[in-house]
């Protein structure tokens, strides 16, 4: 009977070996399998981050280059339009000094192109403001500009401004509102011809009125005077000439941000 129960038992734990080898190979099998799943999904994870990595760094890069590309390019326009509105400032100036139109002392006429030195410098630096400013207004707008874009038409402009300037010094009418008007519609004529954008009108008036304003506390101060005043302590064609001026000014500006603008797009 001992016998007989020994053998049953021997054959029931042979019979249970091959099960117990047969779930070990599958346990071990499943462990290699879940490694190699783990460590494959760890190299995705890896590889994965590092071209992140790699693709925010080039952006960054790229970023910071186009960024002081922009600066560089702003700077350079800014020193273009000071030197446009230097040049400006001391030809108009020694023409309105040549017709008595404008007084300084007798010492201040004795000084480079018969002008004050502070005159070039203030003048240059509102071109700069104003020639950066027209572009911004027109990004800021949605309305770029387009309407005569090429340097032959900003040649032009700047030719009729010189022409506005020199017929208030030039012209002799019977009276002085006459001669405002007449520069009025020039100015007008001007804007229309070489510009018709609302905000190159808008700015055209804001100019004219800011640059009117100092231009009364100026004189009002003593710096210098104008010959027969008739709009308070000023000429009342002096708006006329800041107004045609802020429109010249800001087509020079809009034409060489165009430049520029483009040759950032082309790099």
């Amino acid at each position: 009977m001992s016998q007989t129960v020994g053998e049953s038992a021997d054959q029931d734990l042979t019979c249970q070996m091959p099960i117990l080898e047969e779930h070990c190979w599958s346990r071990s099998c499943a462990s290699r399998v879940e490694s190699k799943t783990c460590s494959g999904g760890n190299w995705i994870a890896s590889k994965a981050e590092e071209m992140m990595s790699i693709i925010t760094t080039v952006l960054s890069n790229a970023y910071g280059t186009l960024h002081s590309m922009h600066t560089v390019h702003l700077i350079r326009r800014g020193l273009v339009l000071f030197t446009v509105g230097v040049v400006l400032a001391l030809v108009l100036n020694l023409l309105q000094v040549q017709r008595n139109v404008t007084l300084f002392p007798e010492e201040v006429m004795a000084t480079l192109f018969s002008s004050a030195w502070w005159i070039p410098p203030c003048c240059g630096t509102a071109a700069a403001v104003v020639g950066l400013l027209y572009p911004c207004i027109d990004r800021h707008l949605g309305e770029p500009h387009k309407f005569k874009r090429e340097w032959a038409s900003v040649m032009r402009c700047i030719a009729v401004f010189v022409g506005i300037n020199h017929a208030s010094a030039k012209l002799d009418f019977a009276n002085n509102v006459q001669l405002s008007l007449t520069l009025a519609a020039l100015s007008l004529g001007l804007w229309w011809t070489f510009d018709r954008s609302r905000s190159g009108f808008g700015l055209g008036i804001g100019t004219a009125f800011l640059a009117t304003v100092i231009t009364q506390l100026l004189v009002y101060n003593g710096v210098y005077q104008y010959t027969y005043p008739d709009f308070l302590y000023v000429r009342s064609w002096l708006p006329c000439i800041f107004f045609s001026g802020g429109v010249t000014v800001g087509n020079i500006g809009r034409q060489l941000a165009m430049g520029s603008g483009e040759k950032l797009h082309n790099d």
